[in-house]
């Protein structure tokens, strides 16, 4: 799994700690990374994923839908599940500042033990955390 994931576009290193059960992913500087991709990379390789969570840094924004999202460079967008948090940054739409959230980007369906990822779902950003905005 750590190579499969480490041949993906955009990933810089991948620690894998059978320990926790944890995946550790950080990105190349100017590299984009592919949520899709690395679900379907992980399930290829024969291990399911519980769930996705992410650190990422970017712009409130509506996307094409109208709905909130963050837009991190090089114009990549994360929807936004709605939550009391994801609505406390909609005054931030359309302003320069950047704000850093902490988040859930896919879970695996509650008492499924070997459910299949949904290729075909969206993966809306769920925010957990908003860390920091400047």
């Amino acid at each position: 799994m750590q190579k499969s994931l480490g041949r993906q576009a955009g990933v810089q290193t991948v620690e894998v700690s059978l320990r926790d059960g944890t995946v550790e992913i950080t990105p190349k500087e100017d590299g984009k990374i592919d949520p899709p991709h690395l679900l379907k990379a992980t399930y290829d390789s024969g291990v399911s994923v519980a769930e996705l969570d992410m650190i990422v840094r970017g712009k409130i924004v509506k996307d094409a839908s109208g709905n909130l999202a963050l837009q991190v460079e090089p114009n990549q967008i994360f929807a936004f599940s709605p939550n009391n948090m994801s609505k406390s940054l909609e005054p931030l739409v359309g302003s320069s500042t950047q704000v850093t959230v902490r988040g859930q980007l896919y879970k695996k369906p509650a008492g499924k033990k070997k459910a299949k990822w949904d290729a075909s779902a969206p993966l809306n950003l769920l925010i957990l955390d908003i860390q920091k905005k400047e």
